[in-house]
């Protein structure tokens, strides 16, 4: 099979199409015939060695597919059903031997393009507007990169519960698409010189309840200054590189903020919680009400050029790699 592999960290020039054998079922695994692997930032911490693995290894971590072997051990899967997963390193192949633990059945309803457009970015929507800050009616929330993958879709969520969504974009068409997926309010950042004080304009000098930034370093001083009183900074990502060392006393003086780092793998540690964040992003997305947006799709051999327009913000809306 071929299959994406590093064995260096750097840029998207360390990544190599490899031919390897085809993986064997193990305990408790099911062998996938991939049919679409998602691409995510996460990827690319991975690939520049910001998260350190052993080397070599394999590149990316959200599938999408059809069984063909399963595993001793393995309960409640078939051959021949299709099953969507993300969080298995070396996904990016045309086979991935996937812990039937971490995998998910696909509904009929939702096509293969779908599953893998929705369930790490849309599970991590989820996660953030349910558990990690429970968005509720008439909350004013900041969320940034929102024509992004995981922006459009938390966009989608968090309107659906009620709020008043304030989105942050770098471009006209990006802003088209926030205000397409809910957005009360858009605002272009591009040449803008204070971005919290037009967040403070639009929500009358309050500020939001939340912000939820998953570009990290360039925008997080902004997001702390957008919050009210007791608000809740979520960061959930570093697209713009990691946030420097925060001194305490600055959640005090904005206002008895509070500031979290969540990540989606604890929130989906057991299986119920697998199940429910899945269960409910599936449900929605098969009946509608949550619009996945595939932006952009590559062939296996082309990854390195997903990798290099994403962290090139030239994207918008799930990043697919077709082998």
């Amino acid at each position: 099979m071929r299959a994406i592999q590093v064995s260096e960290t750097g840029g998207p020039e360390v990544m190599r199409l490899v031919e390897l054998a085809d993986p064997v079922a193990g305990d408790g695994q099911l062998v996938v015939e991939t049919s679409a692997s998602g691409v995510n930032y996460i990827d690319t911490y991975h690939r520049a060695g910001v998260y350190p693995k052993p080397l070599p290894f394999g590149l990316g971590l959200e599938g999408v597919g059809t069984v063909r072997e399963l595993g001793s051990g393995v309960e409640g899967f078939r051959v021949g059903e299709r099953v969507a997963w993300c969080e298995t390193p070396a996904s990016y192949a045309e086979r991935v031997a996937v812990p039937a633990a971490q995998a998910v059945r696909v509904p009929d309803a939702v096509t293969d393009e779908q599953a893998v457009g929705a369930l790490l970015q849309g599970m991590t929507a989820h996660f953030l507007v349910t558990a990690t800050y429970p968005v509720a009616r008439a909350d004013a929330v900041l969320v940034h990169a929102a024509a992004g993958g995981v922006g459009l879709l938390l966009t989608q969520l968090a309107s659906a519960r009620g709020a008043r969504v304030i989105a942050t974009v770098s471009t006209d068409e990006k802003a088209a698409l926030a205000r397409g997926a809910g957005a009360a309010e858009v605002i272009n950042y591009t040449g803008l010189d204070d971005l919290a004080g037009e967040v403070r304009r639009l929500t009358g000098g309050d500020g939001v309840a939340v912000a939820y930034d998953g570009v990290g370093r360039d925008t997080f001083d902004a997001s702390l200054a957008s919050l009210r009183r007791r608000g809740t900074m979520v960061l959930f990502g570093a697209a713009s590189g990691p946030v420097p060392p925060v001194d305490p006393q600055r959640l005090s003086a904005g206002g008895s903020l509070y500031l979290t780092r969540p990540t989606l793998f604890h929130y989906v540690a057991t299986r119920p919680e697998l199940e429910w964040h899945s269960g409910e992003v599936f449900a929605a997305v098969a009946d509608g009400t949550l619009d996945v947006r595939v932006g952009h799709r590559y062939p296996l051999a082309e990854a390195a050029r997903a990798h290099e327009d994403l962290q090139a913000r030239r994207t918008t809306g799930k990043l697919v790699l077709l082998p």
